[in-house]
């Protein structure tokens, strides 16, 4: 049943309300919970209503959708200094390639440089990111109210 439809009877239905229950029934749709018949027939009689008791009728055998779990601050976190870890290796990688040590003048020279300080500062981002992941993470445990 739609949520916003449900309890409310024999008030007249709004477009909104007929959308609600249209969206509910192409996510039942989705989820292999009505056919495509089933759909055709019900999106009708919902584009027909008159009172969201007859939008309510409509989605009264489908169970609600369970909410998306929500992902802490943790695991944005961990992907975006992952990233940023990629590109510290990515760059030491380079560096290697562009000064391998080797004997004679090194053209590459100065790139090496500017590769390992960009691994430096790649490693350093993501030592930051997860630092205040972590941080965030302890005051919403301990209740205190961001700004």
């Amino acid at each position: 049943m739609a949520a916003g439809v449900a309890g409310r009877g024999r008030m007249r239905a709004s477009h909104a309300d007929r959308e609600q229950v249209i969206d509910t029934l192409k996510t039942a749709f989705v989820h292999g919970r009505l056919t495509r018949d089933e759909l055709a027939a019900r999106t009708g009689r919902a584009l027909a209503a008159r009172t969201c008791a007859d939008l309510a009728a409509l989605t009264a055998d489908i169970p609600p959708q369970p909410a998306p779990a929500r992902r802490g601050p943790l695991a944005g976190a961990a992907a975006k200094s992952g990233i940023c870890l990629i590109i510290a290796v990515a760059a030491i990688g380079a560096a290697c390639i562009l000064d391998p040590g080797g004997p004679g003048p090194d053209p590459y020279g100065s790139w090496a440089g500017v590769m390992v300080a960009l691994a430096g500062c790649a490693v350093w981002t993501a030592l930051g990111i997860m630092g205040y992941a972590v941080f965030t993470a302890w005051d919403a445990r301990a209740g205190t109210p961001r700004v």
